[in-house]
């Protein structure tokens, strides 16, 4: 195994870390107290590459992979975690699912402005009662009627979805067909009726990246915006979700670097009888575990990202990583949050509102315990988490360039 990172992703990293520290960090509690959502940093974002590092150059990507993007990530996440409210819907799950299974048509008219930062994106499957059985006991229905479907139903936890230009959303045509009755469709919330967005008030949270519930009222979509066939819909976004938890993975690790550096930097500058409370040894246990933890969920990330660069069955470590990073980010925040003492509870210092994030990202993308099913069922040989690999017929991100085909 070789454990050098390459020169190039590193020159990505040390531009990400510029672009953050010069671009948004100044301004993100601006935006906070205005509750305004920066569109502008976003389309600057997609400018400077940050969405488009897994996508081909000939719809305005990198071509640098996986690698490359869970660093982008990872950086972006430890200076400013709430910045990256929109890498999925930008750079992950939005548009990898109109790259996979969308018509060349659909893929040249949307994806290079997702990843340009030029169109806001969304991805909204959820729903209120499903839970981590969303396709199963999806309520909301689509009903074509001529060229056009017009659905109806309930979405929830649509992240962003009050500012959307174009997303993915996922309704049932088929009632009685469980998850194969599920497809996906290409949505534009501004451009035809019926799609009202609601922002979910969440304490300690964003509030210029706002989590919505979505209410549809025979909400047009034209059938040409449909996405692959009736019935594809599970299936178009179980495949998208495998890159999506290296996404959440690699936000939970500059999470928990984050967290870590604030702790540090608090532990040598806060004095106790004359002295840094980093001296003490209870300090000092709660910053080696946290250095631990931090190193070896590196590793899996790094290691799903590896998998994933080289066409290797992922899923499996995907899931690991993605629990083992917000294990680790959930206990990074408390520790420091705790090394802080009664500061930690004050909003003026990141600590306070980054326990929320580690809390929100540990069920983000599949909540843990889902992780833990799909390990577990791994391990026990019921159900092999990579059975699906090579076997969706759907275009993969890296390994076919559409503009070739």
């Amino acid at each position: 195994m070789n454990f050098t990172m390459p020169p190039e992703i590193e020159a990505v990293r040390d531009m990400v870390a510029r672009f953050m520290a010069n671009e948004v960090v100044p301004v993100m509690e601006d935006f906070e107290k205005r509750g305004e959502f920066p569109r502008e940093l976003v389309a600057r974002a997609g400018a400077a590459g940050l969405y488009g590092a897994v996508f081909p150059e000939s719809v305005g990507g990198s071509d640098m992979g996986y690698m490359a993007a869970a660093v982008i990530i990872e950086e972006m996440s430890r200076q400013e975690v709430r910045f990256t409210s929109c890498n999925n819907q930008q750079g992950g799950t939005c548009p990898t699912c109109i790259y996979m299974a969308g018509t060349p048509e659909q893929v040249e008219k949307y994806v290079p402005n997702l990843l340009a930062g030029k169109t806001i994106g969304m991805m909204s499957l959820s729903e209120s009662g499903s839970g981590s059985d969303a396709a199963g006991a999806m309520k909301t229905f689509a009903r074509r009627d001529g060229d056009v479907y017009r659905i109806k139903g309930e979405k929830m936890w649509a992240s962003i979805a009050n500012e959307t230009d174009v997303g993915i959303l996922i309704a049932k045509t088929d009632r009685d067909a469980g998850a194969k009755g599920a497809t996906a469709f290409i949505v534009e919330p501004k451009k035809y009726p019926g799609f009202t967005a609601k922002p979910v008030d969440l304490l300690g949270m964003s509030k210029a990246f706002r989590t919505n519930i979505v209410f549809l009222d025979d909400f047009v979509v034209p059938v040409e915006n449909r996405l692959g066939a009736e019935g594809d819909g599970f299936k178009i976004v179980m495949r998208a979700l495998q890159p999506g938890r290296l996404n959440v993975a690699a936000k939970c690790l500059g999470l928990a670097q984050a967290c870590f550096e604030e702790a540090v930097r608090y532990a040598n500058e806060r004095t106790v009888r004359q002295q840094p409370i980093g001296r003490f040894q209870m300090i000092q246990d709660s910053i080696a575990e946290m250095a631990t933890a931090i190193e070896a969920s590196r590793g899996l990330v790094y290691r799903a990202a590896f998998s994933m660069d080289n066409d290797m069955p992922s899923n499996r470590i995907a899931s690991i990583a993605k629990y083992h990073a917000s294990q680790t980010a959930k206990m990074c925040a408390d520790k420091a949050q705790q090394i802080f003492g009664g500061y930690g509870l004050a909003r003026e210092y990141r600590v306070s509102w980054m326990r929320v994030y580690a809390d929100m990202l540990y069920n983000g993308e599949g909540s843990a315990n889902i992780q833990k099913i799909i390990i577990a069922e791994d391990a026990l040989g019921y159900k092999p988490a990579d059975r699906h690999h090579g076997k969706t017929n759907l275009r993969d991100v890296r390994q076919t360039d559409i503009a070739k085909q």
